[in-house]
């Protein structure tokens, strides 16, 4: 298949099979081999690459993006940093500030720092959480990204994608209907955070593929007085951008939902499909009462999304069928979702809890509790809801109902935490949230400290 695009402000043609990933594109077929292989499953950051197309100008993970996903985009590679008039300021600030150590992280590090300088982000700890350095040395990169962050932009940088697509991104949601309803047994790919370590980690041929990145409608995200809707393709970048106001704490836990870099390609349909019984996502949105959206053909249909999870690797998903969006209600400022990790940035859960208890006249009048990481699937905790209705809002009622988590999970013992870890965790998330809502401190950060 040819995929045009620009690569470092020259148009290129690449003949290549869509579902090779740009970092090998690059290392074997163009001899660029500054963007580096180090996880090789979008951890770490050292193939960082800037990515432009008409939302603009993002960082990504060049070892889990299809060459099928760049048709029509710009590419700049670190190779493609400096320009005619020298090297860029990040990258003169890192000589200046010694921010190179044994250099193998560098580049990714350069990368993402220029995109961060053009987009004029300055939450630098924030912007390189998705890169990792071997030789701990963050301090001097850090004071580097500081320093550079006045400069002006070089013009070089501002790229403007060329446009044009690929016959395997469908345009539309009809086209993707009729696509798949013709190849049930296909791929669909949407930012492939997932799907790319099926490819590099799996060697795994995925056949059929179709890319959603094309599909324009189902990357809308529309706001009402009582509801926000999310089309499927909507990256999880967005999703923290628009629910920063209306839910600070789902958008605190989006914030650690991979790196800048995943969140980027990441989108809220993918995350959901997949159903991952560790996904962040689907306990903030099931305890916000979310309503899942699916086509198959032309037929569509809603549900509950704890409804969608029937059982581990199990989905109420016809074949052709594909999620479209989903939809969650306005002005529950009782929601809280609590996410519980080794690492704060960039890790996989051992426990997420999503919370949204409803208090009137010191009484509870309804409770949606949900968490991930504690049954093969996203479930809700039916039985400690049922424990605290109709009972005063109090410590007391809190302490009362913590017996019920071992009726609701038997939660698994795994690397991340053992089945024991993962009960009391969540026990603790209920009285956390009681404290939240009380009014106490719970930033665990600052009362850690």
């Amino acid at each position: 298949m040819d995929i045009t695009f620009l690569l470092n402000g020259e148009t290129v043609t690449a003949r290549t099979a869509p579902t090779v990933t740009l970092l090998d594109w690059l290392r074997t077929d163009r001899g660029l081999c500054g963007t580096k292989e180090g996880c090789n499953e979008g951890d770490c950051g050292a193939c960082t690459v800037m990515v432009t197309d008409d939302r603009g100008a993002q960082s990504l993970n060049a070892c889990i993006l299809f060459m099928g996903q760049l048709a029509g985009k710009a590419v700049r590679t670190v190779e493609g940093i400096a320009g005619p008039e020298g090297l860029h300021p990040v990258q003169q600030a890192m000589v200046d500030h010694h921010g190179s150590q044994c250099g193998f992280c560098t580049p990714g590090f350069v990368v993402s720092m220029a995109t961060a300088h053009l987009n004029g982000r300055v939450d630098h700890d924030d912007q390189l959480a998705g890169n990792l350095c071997r030789c701990t040395g963050y301090a001097p990169i850090v004071r580097a990204a500081q320093a550079a962050a006045e400069a002006p932009v070089p013009k070089h940088m501002r790229d403007v994608a060329p446009g044009g697509g690929t016959p395997l991104a469908p345009r539309d949601a009809d086209a993707l209907a009729a696509w798949y309803l013709d190849h049930p047994d296909g791929t669909l790919i949407a930012g492939a955070t997932d799907v790319g370590l099926w490819v590099t980690k799996q060697f795994r041929d995925l056949g059929d593929v179709a890319f959603l990145h094309a599909c324009a409608d189902l990357q809308e995200v529309s706001v009402t007085e009582d509801t926000m809707h999310f089309g499927a393709g909507v990256t999880m970048t967005r999703v923290l951008e628009a629910v920063a106001g209306e839910y600070p704490s789902y958008a605190a836990m989006i914030r650690r939902y991979g790196s800048v870099q995943v969140r980027n390609a990441a989108t809220i349909g993918g995350n959901i499909a997949n159903g991952s019984p560790i996904g962040d996502n689907p306990p903030a949105l099931i305890a916000l009462g979310a309503v899942l959206h699916l086509r198959r053909g032309d037929v569509v249909r809603d549900l509950a999304l704890e409804d969608f999870f029937l059982a581990y690797g199990k989905q109420d998903r016809q074949p052709g069928e594909f999620v479209t969006g989903v939809t969650i209600p306005r002005g529950r400022a009782a929601h809280r979702v609590y996410k519980l990790s080794k690492r704060f940035d960039q890790d996989i859960s051992a426990v997420c809890g999503g919370f949204d208890v409803t208090v009137t006249g010191g009484v509870v009048q309804a409770a949606r509790i949900a968490f991930g990481g504690m049954a093969g699937v996203p479930k809700r905790a039916g039985a400690v809801e049922a424990a605290l209705v109709g009972q005063p809002w109090t410590d007391e009622t809190v302490m009362a109902a913590l017996p019920a988590f071992a009726q609701d999970f038997e939660p698994l013992g795994d690397m991340r935490a053992s089945a024991a870890y993962r009960l009391a965790a969540a026990q603790n998330m209920l009285r956390r949230y009681h404290a939240d809502l009380s009014g106490g401190d719970v930033d665990v950060r600052r009362v850690s400290a």
